[in-house]
């Protein structure tokens, strides 16, 4: 299911989530002007498991080498493609969680959740050597206060199957408990395998680790309230 649009209006311009967007749009361009040094430029920049726990290890002090990617990976994609997903879906949903938050504990919540969907990732691939790159921690904490904050809204989504591609309305709580459920379980299925640590692909684990921070993150802040959608049909 791909989301198209949410019922729910925001009250006051989302300045972080547009600023979020721009930045990461901003250090893809800068990874693609790199040429042919951009696999450098992900591997220096680019969160990897295996390095952190063995910095970690051997040398706690350097700070900046153990955690600033653990910042900067948020800002990386692979792909205009991964991009594109990733700044659409925050772009959905993100306007209204900051609207509930405000800018400042909105930008808080989103980097920890995205941190926290790093570290998930890295406790259960310790020795893996794949940069991990991509803002779907953050995102994934941005769904998971959405799936809290706005259970009475409505998503319009576009599901393509085959030849046939409807386009239909449901709860968010639907739309995004089913994301939550294919995360997770395609997580679990990954690291069924020997190698799967060792091999690339999408990081089901910082996708389920985000999600369930911006669920715990959202009890913690005290912003639970259910909100009603106008439910009147616009023209």
């Amino acid at each position: 299911m791909i989301p198209l649009r949410d019922n729910i209006p925001s009250s006051r311009r989302p300045l972080v989530t547009y600023t979020l967007i721009a930045l990461n749009i901003l250090f893809f361009l800068l990874a693609l002007a790199t040429g042919p040094l951009m696999p450098q430029f992900i591997t220096t920049f680019g969160f990897i498991p295996a390095r952190f726990f063995a910095i970690w290890e051997a040398h706690p002090e350097h700070y900046g080498a153990l955690y600033l990617p653990l910042l900067t990976t948020m800002f990386l994609h692979g792909s205009w493609l991964h991009l594109i997903a990733n700044m659409w879906t925050l772009f959905i949903f993100g306007d209204n969680v900051e609207d509930r938050l405000g800018h400042f504990r909105y930008l808080f919540f989103y980097l920890a959740c995205g941190v926290a969907g790093t570290m998930l990732h890295a406790a259960l691939t310790p020795t893996s050597w794949v940069p991990l790159v991509g803002a779907s921690g953050a995102i994934a904490g941005v769904m998971g206060a959405y799936f809290l904050l706005f259970r009475r809204a409505m998503v319009l989504v576009f599901i393509p199957f085959f030849f046939v591609a409807p386009i239909v309305e449901v709860p968010a709580y639907v739309f995004l408990g089913v994301w939550f459920l294919l995360q997770f379980f395609s997580g679990a299925f990954s690291i069924l395998g020997p190698r799967a640590a060792q091999t690339g692909g999408i990081a089901f684990w910082a996708h389920v680790g985000g999600f369930v921070a911006g669920v715990v993150l959202i009890f913690l802040l005290g912003t639970i309230r259910l909100v009603r959608p106008d439910r009147e049909p616009e023209d």
